[in-house]
């Protein structure tokens, strides 16, 4: 067997002290997370960032910055994810575009309202990503290096 990760984006996503979370449907309930998902094929991260906030959310989302690669697994036995975590900014709301097949609800709430949450949380990363913002962890888009279908030649 060859073990690999799960790729995914999430986006951080901050307007007057509150951050936007999506409320998704999971085999586990309902659970809160930032606007996230898996990275497709043929996609480089920030097209696949900017795919997942509109998909799930009705907001085109413009990336300034990572704030954090994560690497978790919930335990051992289940499935490991490498997130790459980006803050940006909003723009050009679709109130009335249909949400992604799970995505219950969209809500803006304050650090203090998403940490209440608890283990309603979809991971950990969601209050880390969160307070990594809060504390300026900011590194530039430049990091990333998109080199799909380039030839070595």
């Amino acid at each position: 067997m060859i073990w690999k990760p799960h790729v995914t984006v999430a986006a951080v996503i901050e307007r007057h002290n509150c951050f936007l979370l999506v409320e998704e449907e999971t085999s586990a309930g309902l659970a809160f997370n930032q606007p996230a998902g898996h990275l497709e094929e043929g996609e480089d991260l920030i097209t696949a960032v900017r795919r997942e906030v509109l998909e799930e959310t009705g907001w085109q989302f413009e990336p300034d910055c990572i704030i954090a690669i994560q690497l978790w697994r919930r335990n051992p036995e289940a499935p490991s994810f490498l997130r790459v975590c980006f803050a940006g900014k909003c723009h050009s709301h679709q109130p009335e575009r249909e949400l992604d097949t799970g995505i219950v609800d969209t809500h803006w709430l304050s650090r203090e309202q998403i940490a209440s949450l608890g283990q309603r949380l979809r991971s950990p990363l969601v209050l880390d990503s969160v307070d990594a913002w809060l504390q300026g962890e900011k590194h530039p888009l430049s990091l990333l290096k998109s080199m799909l279908d380039r030839d070595h030649g």
